[in-house]
């Protein structure tokens, strides 16, 4: 069996009730949003934070540069580029995570998947197509990977899962259309999308933080 991701773990002061498994983006590893933590508002919730690193990689865009990626970006036309491979792998690693956590005792309809770019990309794959119910997924400047495959890939004990997307009107690296086919996708299939938009380009701006704070905070505010 391959090696269980490297991760960077946040606990809460108290007993441990729930768990978001928050995926960096491209390049980026899993320090890049431990400081988000304490400005999401959740210290009296009992939340434990898990960021994966990636593996290193091959990046075809980025000249072929190895470096921290859940999968290569081999151009942007989402259908015709995507690695499935590299997809399958790192979506099988997340899967594993999630077991983890319930192995360390924290219920599944209890876990919130999160990501942001292509880790955002990968938490919607994974957490639409998980045969255990979940507590939400938050996808952050990202889009659909296989989006033509969803409905039938698509598990029935995440049928209705919320979701939370945000994304920048200026991101030059995952146009906002892309966020949007996802939401319209989404929402076609029956899933509750809260959408925002911010005056941004590829980032997190504060007040997206604030909305994602209150977004977990109604998910996972009871135990």
């Amino acid at each position: 069996m391959e090696e269980r991701l490297s991760c960077v773990e946040v606990d809460p002061r108290g007993p441990i009730r729930a768990t978001v498994v928050w995926l960096h983006g491209l390049g980026a590893d899993g320090h890049d949003f431990e400081p988000i933590v304490p400005l999401l508002g959740l210290d009296d919730l009992g939340v434990r934070f898990v960021f994966p690193h990636a593996p290193r990689r091959p990046v075809t865009v980025n000249m072929g540069l190895i470096m921290r990626a859940w999968y290569d970006i081999r151009g942007f036309e989402l259908r015709r580029d995507q690695d499935e491979r590299g997809i399958r792998d790192s979506a099988a690693k997340i899967a594993d995570l999630l077991e983890s956590e319930r192995a360390r005792g924290v219920p599944y309809e209890r876990i919130v998947l999160a990501g942001f770019s292509q880790g955002g990309a990968l938490a919607l794959h994974v957490g639409l197509r998980y045969p255990e119910r979940l507590a939400g997924i938050v996808a952050l400047s990202s889009y659909l990977l296989f989006a033509e495959a969803l409905a039938e890939e698509r598990s029935a004990a995440n049928l209705g899962l919320p979701v939370f997307q945000g994304h920048g009107t200026h991101d030059p690296m995952v146009p906002i259309e892309y966020g949007l086919q996802a939401r319209e996708t989404l929402v076609e299939l029956g899933y509750p999308v809260e959408w925002r938009e911010y005056p941004m380009g590829h980032e997190v701006h504060p007040q997206e933080i604030a909305h994602i704070g209150s977004w977990l905070r109604a998910r996972l505010g009871s135990a």
